[in-house]
């Protein structure tokens, strides 16, 4: 048995083990709880700016709300191209394997997921957040093309990201209680696809040639350059009325801001340096994403 083989046998048993349906996990009908924020307000873009001192207590929460539902309108918008990758990698595989079978319980976990991040959404009553523009070119691109490095490694940046913020807002009584257990369920379920995604990335650099990661380097770079600088969509800041362009300057500006974007990818920007894939063709944008 391979080593990717056996890495799927103990993930799958852990899918069988530990699998949520937020369908039933999740009291979809309950009222949203009165004074809570949606993300830990210290995490919050504008927080410790002369903006975010200007707003009142239930503008402060109005945009956490905004900024919950953005960084989920993240997540299904990389979850998507996730199960384009791992549908497309299947299509070549014997059926018959741990590995192969891995790959599709892996799509179904995030088919739960971008179902449940979409009613989190909805609950929330905001706009759906997403990338656009340039981006959501790129995207479809990377969904129609990419393989090896670059396709687990882009997909690991914004996985774990978003697991670290999770992390702390399932754990926060500050947070809404909605918001924390659809945070408990995707930490849970998404450490196995961490743990399957780094391992199978350190195979996949093994096996690729100098000459396929430089051009693997570049695109890694402009993924990590879209989670950092568009993990709040510029939107969000209308909701405070705020435009967009201000909010985004301030943003970008803010010192708490972005240490909350360099603390969120301090796990992945570690992992992804011991494989020698941030240095190179890519490093500019790196250093432009906050990550580092």
């Amino acid at each position: 048995m391979s080593d990717g083989d056996r890495t799927a046998t103990r993930l799958l048993q852990s899918s069988a083990s530990h699998s949520y349906d937020p369908a039933i996990e999740i009291d979809w009908d309950a009222a949203l709880s009165a004074g809570k924020y949606f993300v830990p307000p210290h995490r919050s873009s504008l927080y410790g700016t002369t903006i975010w001192d200007g707003l009142s207590e239930e503008q402060r929460i109005t945009l956490t709300r905004h900024e919950a539902a953005s960084i989920a309108g993240l997540g299904i918008w990389f979850e998507t191209i996730l199960m384009q990758l791992l549908i497309r990698s299947y299509y070549g595989q014997d059926p018959t394997t741990a590995h192969a079978q891995y790959g599709l319980t892996e799509v179904a976990d995030e088919c739960r997921h971008s179902v449940m991040f979409g009613k989190m959404i909805e609950k929330l009553g905001t706009p759906v957040y997403r990338p656009d523009g340039v981006n959501a070119a790129l995207g479809k691109w990377i969904g129609a093309t990419a393989t090896g490095p670059r396709m687990f490694a882009a997909i690991l940046i914004c996985e774990e990201i978003l697991d670290t913020l999770q992390r702390e807002a399932m754990a926060s009584e500050q947070v809404e209680p909605l918001v924390r257990m659809v945070s408990r369920i995707h930490v849970v379920e998404e450490a196995r696809h961490v743990r399957y995604a780094r391992e199978e990335l350190a195979r996949q650099v093994r096996a690729a040639g100098p000459r396929r990661l430089m051009l693997d380097k570049l695109v890694i770079g402009r993924a990590a350059y879209l989670c950092g600088t568009r993990l709040i969509h510029p939107a969000v800041y209308k909701s405070i009325g705020v435009r967009p362009s201000d909010g985004w300057r301030a943003a970008r500006a803010n010192p708490h801001f972005r240490e909350t974007i360099r603390w969120a990818g301090e796990r992945v920007v570690a992992y992804l340096g011991e494989l020698d894939l941030i240095d190179g063709p890519g490093k500019p944008l790196w250093k432009r994403s906050g990550l580092l």
